[in-house]
């Protein structure tokens, strides 16, 4: 391996080339494939150190799958949960208690893209010793920083922008040392989650080309909410980087861009938001994201179907409502499609 040393004054982007690479006594550029049984990736941050009787804090926004752990599986185990309002800071205040153990955010949040304040919410943390968990999937990474705003875990779907280009299943977490290798490591040691060599090789070449990726996705989005801005077929845009969302001061403050996904609500409801995404030429409809090719999607009839009636009104998920994720294609032709898409819906 590299001298550790020497890496801590690059960017990001030499980081992701060249850091803490491992090479054999043969010197290859790109690192070695081995075939054997022993390797595990990071998964289950929450069930690792939980235990009956301690509470999570969490928002009321999350992936579906996401609140399920925490709203069917963590009771079966005795511990209890509260959900509360992505930017309302005074409900996380009274939310958060001696009693928290962990506290699980998702921000932006999926598919609403509403924000958490980290840093006002890690400052709560501290003061009760509850450990902040971040799921940073939405906002991709480099574009959102939550361990520089005092997080303690950074956890991310590698499956998406990752490795970018939909060919992979796989997970990673980002924390203290301490907790990575004497509590997470030791629970997937001893329960078996893990990824597959080869999607693991992938992800990690993927890597090297994740901040010029970013880099199109994140232009990409903000042209075509630009170009969703005022049109007459939308009834509401949701995009962090654009001036109308209600937490754009935040967006600015903890976020490098606006992010690759945005959302917006079609006007004819349901029924044209599924004219609008059958007209699509470019875009592929798909439950992915953080694909080289963009994505659109329908949560209230996918993503988040589960949720049931009820569930999507709290979450403010509309039958209208459609998520986007900008791929890396030429950003005037996405908005071509986009417009033209709309103008059949």
């Amino acid at each position: 391996m590299k001298d550790k040393q020497s890496q801590s004054h690059w960017q990001p982007a030499t980081k992701l080339v060249h850091g803490g690479r491992l090479t054999s006594e043969f010197g290859e550029t790109s690192e070695a494939l081995f075939l054997n049984s022993s390797y595990s990736y990071e998964t289950a941050v929450l069930m690792c150190q939980l235990k009956s009787g301690d509470h999570v804090v969490a928002s009321k926004t999350l992936f579906s799958s996401c609140q399920y752990i925490i709203t069917q599986v963590l009771p079966r185990f005795g511990i209890t949960y509260t959900l509360v309002e992505c930017g309302n800071n005074e409900a996380w205040k009274k939310a958060i208690t001696a009693q928290t153990k962990c506290v699980f955010i998702e921000t932006p949040a999926n598919p609403t893209l509403e924000l958490v304040d980290i840093a006002e919410v890690a400052k709560i943390c501290k003061s009760v010793g509850a450990q902040l968990i971040v799921d940073n999937v939405f906002s991709a990474p480099l574009t959102q920083r939550p361990l520089e705003l005092g997080a303690d875990v950074v956890m991310y779907s590698t499956t998406k922008h990752i490795d970018g280009q939909g060919r992979t299943l796989g997970g990673a977490l980002l924390g203290k040392k301490a907790f990575i290798e004497d509590i997470l490591r030791q629970f997937c040691r001893h329960t078996g989650p893990h990824m597959s060599h080869f999607n693991a090789w992938l992800i990690l070449k993927s890597l090297e080309t994740l901040e010029l990726r970013l880099a199109r996705h994140n232009e990409n989005a903000a042209k075509v909410a630009e170009a969703l801005a005022g049109h007459a077929k939308v009834s509401r845009l949701i995009y962090p980087g654009h001036a109308s969302h209600p937490q754009y001061a935040l967006a600015q403050k903890q976020m490098s861009h606006g992010g690759p996904m945005l959302a917006f609500e079609i006007v004819g409801g349901r029924e044209a938001a599924f004219r609008f995404m059958n007209a699509l030429e470019i875009f592929d409809i798909s439950n992915n994201l953080g694909n080289a090719k963009s994505i659109v999607t329908h949560p209230a009839s996918t993503t988040h179907y589960a949720l049931g009636a009820e569930g999507l009104a709290r979450a403010g998920i509309t039958q209208s409502l459609v998520r986007v994720s900008a791929g890396i294609e030429d950003g005037g032709d996405l908005v071509k499609d986009v417009i033209r898409a709309l103008d059949k819906a």
